[in-house]
């Protein structure tokens, strides 16, 4: 699926599990791109970050979960503007996404290395 020429609905026809996992699956694409050298690309994840968790808030109408997609909205937001790549905060950012949906959550011992049952700091508190 082609972010840019998507359309909101043909986004509203994509089960909501499959909207997070698009979405992780740019976020697991730009875990990969945390270099210096790598801001352009990592600035390009990012952007379709936000394009696609833009068409899955015009498209539901779960209030709680609109309202928690706008809040994870704003943190890479301060990623997609930010010239210094932040691992822990963006791996603590893939975490809260992944956690949004069931589905989604199950990937976690898959998407983030590490122990999937150790409690992890959490730098978006600290």
């Amino acid at each position: 699926m082609q972010h840019a020429s998507l359309s909101v609905e043909r986004w509203s026809v994509v089960p909501l599990e499959q909207q997070i996992l698009m979405i992780a699956n740019e976020m697991n694409r730009a875990s990969k791109l945390l270099e210096p050298e790598d801001l352009e690309r990592r600035t390009g994840c990012y952007e379709r970050i936000l394009r696609l968790v833009d068409l899955t808030v015009e498209t539901r109408n779960q209030r709680g979960l609109r309202r928690e997609l706008l809040r994870w909205r704003e943190l890479i937001a301060s990623l997609y503007h930010s010239t210094e790549s932040d691992r822990a905060l963006h791996r603590a950012a893939f975490r809260c996404l992944l956690q949004l949906n069931p589905t989604a959550a199950r990937q976690i011992p898959f998407l983030l290395t590490g122990s999937p049952t150790a409690p992890e700091r959490n730098p978006i508190r600290s």
